[in-house]
């Protein structure tokens, strides 16, 4: 075999993969990853329970004091918890507001970042001078502080801790579109579709918002994790979902005293492993989009 074979065999690509788009090339690195995929596949399975196990099971709210702290058994699959209630039930329940919480903030998150990080790369200037230090002083407020004062004046709920959580997460999405739209801006194709007289608000829809919805992606992912998170923390503490209402954070903070965590582990584990199981799984996913959204990967 001449030089001239092996330079023009190593040219062509994979079979089947020249005729395939760049999204189907980022679906099969993704199926690849194969902890992604599992990752996925859990997300999914616990996203059916919350929405089609309710359905099946008893009222979550629902107090028997006949049936006060019973272990795991017939009739209560995990067992009852201190008001009697069926923890299967409010742990189905306690799922989906969970999971409500964590998608709403990414969504609420993302799409500040994507609108704020766009307008300042594109525009530049004072535009994004103004942005980056608004950005700045978000991100030196703590978190987890400012949604507990929020959440103290406004009380306790699933909107407040939506609105608490997105309103302060959002820098890390404007930072990574903020980037990417700079480069973006001084590309031939931009340049010359402006050029060619495409006003601003159609440049950003049409070219660069498409550009950074991968790596967006990601970040979504990732704050689903923390929402998560951080909505178990304020639950825990009684500044998360109010009562009664069940959510994983709320069913670990009736399981504080060293009785219940020593005898009665059918309260608190099944919370406990159902949040680090969905934050595990978020995650996995998370480096599942990254590797497929980076064109790298293919090789």
């Amino acid at each position: 075999m001449t030089a001239l074979d092996t330079m023009t065999t190593s040219a062509v690509p994979p079979e089947g993969q020249g005729s395939l788009s760049p999204g189907q090339l980022a679906v099969r690195r993704f199926r690849r990853h194969k902890v992604a995929v599992a990752g996925l596949v859990l997300l999914v399975l616990f996203g059916l329970a919350a929405i089609v196990l309710p359905f099946f099971l008893d009222d979550p709210n629902a107090v028997d004091p006949t049936a006060i702290r019973q272990g795991p058994g017939e009739g209560h699959l995990l067992g009852t918890d201190s008001a009697g209630r069926d923890v299967l039930a409010r742990l189905v329940a306690g799922g989906r507001v969970s999971l409500l919480v964590g998608l709403s903030v990414a969504a609420l998150t993302t799409t500040i970042g994507l609108v704020l990080g766009a307008v300042a790369g594109y525009f530049r200037g004072w535009v994004d001078a103004v942005l980056s230090r608004i950005t700045d002083v978000v991100l030196s407020f703590p978190t987890l502080i400012i949604v507990i004062v929020v959440v103290a004046f406004v009380g306790p709920s699933v909107t407040a801790l939506i609105l608490g959580i997105g309103l302060f997460h959002w820098p890390v999405a404007f930072r990574i579109v903020r980037g990417l739209t700079l480069s973006l801006r001084e590309q031939d194709s931009i340049q010359a579709v402006s050029g060619l007289g495409a006003g601003p608000a159609r440049v950003l829809r049409k070219h660069v918002v498409p550009a950074v919805v991968a790596p967006l992606t990601v970040v979504a992912t990732l704050e689903v994790a923390q929402a998560i998170l951080l909505e178990a923390a304020l639950s825990f503490i009684g500044l998360g979902v109010p009562p009664p209402t069940a959510s994983w954070g709320n069913m670990l903070n009736e399981a504080q005293s060293l009785t219940i965590l020593e005898s009665m582990p059918w309260l608190w584990l099944p919370p406990g492993i159902a949040i680090a199981l969905t934050v595990l799984a978020v995650n996995f996913v998370g480096d599942g989009l990254r590797d497929a959204a980076d064109p790298r990967a293919a090789r």
